[in-house]
């Protein structure tokens, strides 16, 4: 199975535009009168150092 550590990832351009779209989506959702609830599945830890070793390995 392949293994998928976020810390190697984190910042790269692919999770900019993630968090990009996020953000527009949760924009657009706040609009309505209607309120909303957002549970978060896949959380990982919640915080990564951009200037880590792991995030030197691939950017």
């Amino acid at each position: 199975m392949l293994s998928y550590r976020h810390g190697f990832h984190a910042g790269n351009h692919a999770d900019v535009l993630k968090h990009t779209v996020l953000l527009a989506l949760l924009r657009h959702l706040a609009l309505k009168d209607k309120p909303f609830s957002v549970v978060d599945t896949h959380a990982g830890a919640g915080f990564y150092r951009l200037d880590h070793a792991f995030a030197e390995k691939t950017g």
